[in-house]
């Protein structure tokens, strides 16, 4: 295990409240919900996988809802999308549907970047509480793919994990990599970093090449 997992596992919390909660409230803002509508949904985008692992972990109070940094960060980022969400209408109107191809394209950025902060996190925080290798692999991927779904739901669309390019089994590959690595003593935070980069470029070239899971071949009926 990481030498210093306590640190570790803060930064990678901290980075991926604040990423997934910056698309929460973007898609609130895409929403036109008001001040409270975008601080929810960024709470709940940021904070809802980390909840949903020490749920299943019984970690009890959550960290994600004890931690103050946790919480301010998903503030941070809610507060900041609120406030200069302007700036990005105002740059994006001078061609006809900017604003929303730049919205759409910025949550999945985002999504991509908390995915795989969450997905090693998730992963390592299960490992710390002596989790097995499948149990810290499935709470690695739920926890990566948990606030994303809470977000789209709420926001009254199909969660992305349901419909869109690889979204979860990038998650449970780093999680899984990350298991696999302390399970050869070779996990330290380069290491750790480098799943995180794994997760994030796999994610990222699926959205480019439009790369989706196999889904059911269709009929002409």
């Amino acid at each position: 295990m990481l030498t210093d997992t306590a640190s570790m596992q803060t930064v990678l919390d901290v980075c991926g409240v604040f990423v997934f909660a910056l698309s929460g409230a973007l898609v609130a803002v895409r929403r036109g919900l008001d001040l409270f509508g975008v601080l929810v949904l960024a709470w709940v985008a940021g904070l809802g996988g980390g909840i949903i692992r020490d749920v299943f972990l019984g970690i009890t109070p959550p960290v994600a809802v004890s931690d103050w940094r946790l919480l301010a960060a998903a503030a941070l980022a809610g507060t900041a999308v609120f406030l200069l969400h302007g700036t990005w209408v105002q740059h994006s109107s001078r061609r006809p549907g900017g604003r929303r191809r730049l919205v759409s394209r910025a949550v999945r950025l985002l999504d991509a970047a908390g995915l795989a902060l969450f997905a090693v996190s998730g992963a390592l925080v299960a490992l710390g509480q002596d989790a097995g290798p499948l149990a810290a692999t499935l709470i690695g991927g739920i926890t990566a793919v948990g606030g994303g779904m809470l977000r789209d739901v709420l926001a009254r669309q199909v969660p992305e994990v349901l419909q869109r390019e690889l979204y979860a089994l990038p998650a449970l590959a780093g999680a899984a990599l990350v298991v696999l690595l302390d399970h050869l003593g070779a996990l330290s935070p380069l290491t750790a970093w480098v799943a995180v980069a794994l997760v994030f470029g796999i994610r990222v070239v699926a959205v480019t090449l439009d790369l989706n899971a196999p889904r059911p071949l269709r009929t002409g009926a």
